[in-house]
């Protein structure tokens, strides 16, 4: 399978690829060089916001504008202004973590996690939902590294995986409020197989997932089986998404912070973001209604 190099970014920890269905064109920020980018894959222009604090994530407002995931909780921007307005900060008495990976619900809630980044063992993070309203609910605890959120087309089940846990979840998920049971092991991938990190579900119910330590992209059946297993070239991808005007693009961002000299010779592309055709379209990613 052909993957491409669409934008040699150099991103020290790019993630949270977001595509935009009104605009054609694929959003996504760097962590810790903290920016919010803006890419148009048909002319290759692009934009760039930077963020006072790291951004772990962020989702698209119906309204314009983003929910953003700062390492001082989340916040309203404004592209046109680059203003910050502040709506709650999860947790505040604990600087080991930060927010990670989040993601816009079907029902128009915005999804993030937090993670320990300060030894990356501890179980010290959590999964937040945002409602509408700015209302913040805890939906889950004891996380090393929040991650992989991802809605079936129905919006009934949510997927969810701990990077340093090495699971990925699913769960019964009732939009609306959020509740999350039955809660499955679906995998548990080895570092050989792929640690999971960010990932995106397609029209048929399979979870693809970056694979980060072992650099390839998986796609999983909702059953838990290795579908298909996609090599990429970098040495770390972090996380896909659908797009394109038929929803079978898959972006995927990827990261140059902490790898090795030889990795990079061997992986001059990383930190960049791809793009690879596949035959079933992805769930198109909601935006946040508050």
């Amino acid at each position: 399978m052909e993957v491409e190099c669409v934008l040699d970014a150099k991103a020290l920890l790019g993630e949270c690829p977001v595509w935009s269905v009104e605009e054609q064109a694929l959003y996504w920020v760097d962590i810790l060089a903290p920016a919010l980018h803006r890419l148009d894959p048909a002319t290759g222009a692009t934009r760039t916001w930077a963020m006072p604090h790291s951004i772990g994530s962020f989702g698209l407002r119906e309204s314009g504008g983003a929910i953003v995931a700062l390492r001082n909780g989340f916040h309203l921007f404004n592209f046109g202004t680059g203003d910050l307005t502040p709506v709650a900060n999860p947790e505040p008495d604990m600087a080991g973590n930060r927010l990670n990976d989040g993601k816009a619900a079907p029902d128009g809630s915005f999804w993030a996690g937090t993670m320990d980044e300060e030894t990356m063992s501890r179980r010290t993070g959590s999964l937040y939902r945002v409602a509408p309203d700015g209302t913040v609910r805890r939906m889950l605890d004891g996380l090393i590294v929040s991650n992989g959120l991802a809605w079936s087309a129905d919006g009934r089940t949510l997927f969810h995986s701990d990077s340093k846990g090495k699971l990925i979840c699913a769960y019964d998920h009732e939009p609306g409020t959020g509740d999350l049971t039955n809660r499955r092991v679906i995998a548990e991938p080895s570092e050989e197989v792929g640690r999971p990190d960010g990932a995106a579900t397609d029209m048929e119910g399979f979870y693809w997932s970056a694979g980060i330590s072992a650099g390839v992209l998986n796609r999983w059946s909702p059953d838990g089986g290795l579908d298909r297993q996609i090599p990429m070239p970098c040495a770390a991808p972090t996380m896909p998404c659908f797009g394109g005007p038929d929803m079978r693009t898959i972006y995927v961002t990827s990261l140059r912070h902490n790898v090795s000299d030889e990795r990079l010779a061997a992986f001059p592309l990383s930190g960049g973001i791809f793009a690879l055709e596949v035959d079933v379209p992805g769930v198109p990613v909601a935006k946040f209604k508050g």
